[in-house]
């Protein structure tokens, strides 16, 4: 009988919505959550948008007692906006940024200035070794006409390559952040079937918190319904995921969401609810449990590796959209180019012929040729800008579709390795805690 070592491990994830003069009582909220956080003396904070580094140094002065080691994470123009505090040490950190995040121009929806990355860090856990991820994709603005569904897509592929290449050391995994996907929408789905992470929503054992769990909600002030249309409710885009490993056991034993409104206070903590998961760790688990507990689900790996086929195809189809958009928005770029070209050879004509006829006078005032001159110089960086930029997400969206296509390949002779029907003897997979994903290596 193997010696069992149980752990409790209490994880918060919070979007703070802290954008310095645009959002709400900023400054007192950033207050309440050093206030609450202090006092709940969590193992693990998670925060996504704390934009200002001012406001994450603020923080950690205030949680410096109760969680003494943190971590800013540093990207694109205004910052990734990703910060965790930990009681545990963190002994590494890593940062990824996704290849793909919106539109410059598209400047009133802003995601393009924040560098959406996935931050890591690496901390013990008693005597296991903890690969902890916070990470926040980009938003979705429109339900019906969502035009940055292939960069969120995208974003999920990236994410799951980044934890499944980086966790491969690691006896338990945890990734919190505003995913900005539904539970069943295409991202979500690829992400927990590729890495085998389990939602602690659909994992615990009990739960207090809003109706379905729902981190974004029609109750809270600063949502307005018109964001949340066409689920008059609200939505659940948060998510506390985890896994084990093959001597790490992990449950879900307790999780709640804050309810919009804070007791003493007169706003939220922010326009999303935080969520908390209490983790139950359990390491040396009997190999006799372990087989019992993963037969069903070897059993299965057939159909795991069909349902991953199909959305790994899905995502795909979605990222061929993505393509074709870009591929059409770089040919409309490169042809407003050609025509701000030949503008500018007409003025330029135009202008020599007061040296080509002697005498001749000029037909433009000279204020209307140079401001003619100057809109066709607009154009032509403007365009060339465009162009660059969708060149560059044209090969980002090709390579994603080039790995994929690759990884559907691998996934298809895999699943023609399987045998039709197993014996109800057939050597079982090693013991485990943990969700086996579809990728794991066969014996």
């Amino acid at each position: 009988m193997a010696n069992t070592d149980c752990l409790s491990v209490r994880v918060f994830s919070l979007n703070c919505w802290g954008i310095r003069y645009l959002s709400k009582h900023c400054p007192q909220r950033y207050h309440m959550i050093g206030e609450m956080l202090r006092k709940e003396e969590h193992d693990i904070v998670l925060l996504q948008e704390v934009w200002s580094e001012k406001d994450y140094l603020c923080l950690k002065k205030e949680l410096a007692t109760s969680h003494p080691y943190s971590h800013y994470f540093k990207s694109g123009v205004i910052g990734s906006g990703l910060a965790i505090f930990s009681k545990h040490r963190i002994h590494d950190t890593f940062l990824y940024r996704y290849s793909l995040n919106g539109y410059p121009y598209m400047a009133h929806h802003g995601d393009w200035f924040g560098g959406k990355a996935v931050g890591m860090v690496v901390l013990n856990l008693g005597s296991l070794t903890a690969n902890v991820y916070v990470t926040h994709l980009h938003a979705e603005y429109s339900r019906d006409k969502d035009s940055y569904l292939p960069h969120r897509v995208v974003q999920a592929w990236e994410l799951q390559q980044f934890i499944r290449h980086t966790s491969a050391g690691a006896d338990v995994v945890i990734l919190g952040g505003d995913l900005n996907m539904h539970p069943q929408d295409l991202g979500n789905r690829l992400l927990m079937s590729y890495t085998g992470l389990r939602d602690s929503y659909v994992e615990t054992a009990k739960f207090d918190g809003c109706e379905d769990g729902m981190t974004l909600i029609a109750e809270n002030p600063f949502i307005s319904k018109k964001e949340l249309v066409p689920f008059e409710k609200g939505i659940r885009i948060d998510y506390i995921l985890f896994k084990g490993s093959s001597s790490t056991e992990i449950h879900c034993g307790f999780m709640s969401t804050t309810k919009g409104s804070v007791p003493d206070h007169p706003f939220p903590y922010s326009d999303h609810e935080a969520l908390t998961a209490e983790l139950t760790l359990k390491s040396n688990i009997p190999e006799e449990a372990g087989s019992n507990r993963q037969s069903k689900t070897w059993d299965s790996a057939p159909g795991r590796v069909a349902e991953l086929v199909d959305i790994l195809t899905e995502a795909r189809t979605e990222v061929k959209v993505g393509l074709h958009c870009a591929e059409r928005m770089r040919y409309t770029a490169a042809r407003t180019g050609v025509m701000g070209l030949a503008l500018l050879f007409l003025e330029l004509a135009i202008a020599a012929v007061p040296w080509l006829a002697l005498g001749a006078e000029q037909p433009f005032p000279r204020t209307s040729f140079y401001l003619l001159a100057a809109l066709c110089f607009a154009i032509l960086l403007i365009t060339f800008l465009l162009y660059i930029f969708y060149t560059m997400e044209l090969k980002s969206l090709q390579g994603a579709e080039d790995q994929m296509r690759l990884a559907v390949g691998s996934l298809q002779e895999k699943l023609r390795g399987f045998p039709v029907a197993q014996p109800h003897n057939a050597p079982q997979r090693p013991p485990g805690g943990h969700k086996p994903s579809a990728l794991d290596p066969e014996e």
